[in-house]
């Protein structure tokens, strides 16, 4: 895990995806330490259109040359965006998993399940005993 980053002012999952709030509204993605266990990521299957995402369910798979993974949505909320450049470039997810490779705009419809996400410190702890 050495060289792999998680930024301090995001929130994180067990499950490799990350969140970084503005407000009502949160950008979603995976982290670099799961772009890194996946390796050359090939496809993405996200929500294009508008629709509602409930906290701890799959909405949408990500697809590398060693496996494929579903995502798991962190939080609930309404999707009002999805990274339509990662249809023809997903590798941007290896390359910028927190910025050029993010992967939803959220509107928050539970902000108390802000709570049940980890932090920075707390994910590295994860990890380390997974």
């Amino acid at each position: 895990m050495a060289g792999l980053t998680h930024p301090q002012d995001l929130k994180y999952t067990r499950s490799d995806e990350w969140v970084r709030v503005d407000g009502d509204h949160a950008v979603i993605g995976i982290t670099d330490y799961a772009q890194d266990q996946l390796g050359d990521i090939v496809y993405i299957e996200l929500p294009w259109d508008p629709q509602m995402l409930t906290r701890e369910e799959k909405f949408g798979d990500i697809e590398s040359v060693k496996a494929t993974s579903e995502l798991i949505s962190p939080l609930s909320g309404e999707v009002l965006r999805a990274n339509d450049t990662l249809k023809n470039t997903p590798e941007l997810i290896n390359e910028s998993p927190y910025e050029d490779g993010w992967m939803l705009v959220v509107k928050i419809t539970h902000p108390a399940e802000l709570d049940n996400l980890l932090s920075a410190a707390n994910y590295e702890a994860y990890l380390q005993g997974r």
